[in-house]
């Protein structure tokens, strides 16, 4: 292991985001080792481990790489990349480090480029189980006051976009106008932020396992990133099994 990645490793464990960060902007985005140890970290229990997955997994363009393979309507590409952003970061408990991590995102966006298939081909409006993670989220930001206490303790970066989008009902084009920021880093925004909201409701669950009938995560030396609120029973925050199919 290079003394770079020993030095992100040690920063994980110690939760110092400052210095992750500082360390990462010097290794690509796409590199695999990288991305292994954020993703074991994650698995461990790092909320700052998993929020910097999804940073870097959106920012590496991995992703959208695997659903280009499969679909060819960009915003087919947008919708899948933003469920299986969400399945990655609630499902992340079921990593085991055993194989490479973008073999097990490749998993994930396959399955989510099926439930998307599956649902374009529904003749009937689909039962709210049925919809994608991102819409599932996006429902319930707008809708639910516990989820919208997670959305406040979302970084501003994040909390702005999400807001205007979920909340407010903006089209992303208006919300890149008043933001004076590019229309894809708004998109890229909501896809963190929304998959940041549903780690945080996934781990507001008192009792909840891990994703795929695991333990629960221990979040004892984890310091939130999302303020706790209680969520009792909530079966409708997306969640992935280590194969990536949504449950």
């Amino acid at each position: 292991m290079s003394e770079h990645l020993k030095e992100l490793v040690r920063a994980l464990h110690a939760s110092d985001g400052t210095a992750a960060r500082s360390l990462l902007r010097e290794i690509p985005a796409t590199d695999d080792d990288s991305l292994q140890e954020l993703a074991v970290a994650a698995a461990n229990g790092s909320e700052l481990g998993t929020t910097l997955l999804v940073e870097r997994l959106d920012e590496s363009g991995i992703l959208h790489r695997f659903a280009r393979g499969a679909l060819f309507d960009e915003g087919a590409i947008d919708d899948v990349v933003q469920d299986s952003l969400i399945s990655v970061a609630t499902g992340i408990s079921s990593f085991r480090g055993t194989a490479k991590v973008t073999s097990w995102v490749h998993r994930i966006v396959r399955n989510r480029v099926v439930d998307h298939l599956r649902r374009q081909r529904a003749t009937a409006p689909l039962p709210e189980e049925d919809l994608g993670p991102g819409q599932r989220i996006s429902s319930l930001i707008a809708t639910r006051a516990t989820v919208q206490d997670a959305l406040a303790a979302l970084p501003d970066l994040y909390r702005e976009s999400v807001t205007m989008r979920d909340l407010e009902g903006r089209p992303y084009a208006e919300i890149a106008e008043r933001l004076d920021r590019s229309l894809g880093t708004v998109k890229s925004q909501v896809s963190r932020g929304r998959a940041l909201v549903a780690v945080s409701l996934r781990d507001l669950r008192p009792g909840q396992a891990g994703a795929a009938g695991t333990s629960p995560r221990d979040t004892r030396n984890s310091p939130s990133t999302l303020n706790s609120a209680s969520t009792p029973g909530d079966s409708s925050v997306p969640t992935a099994d280590p194969s990536g199919a949504a449950s």
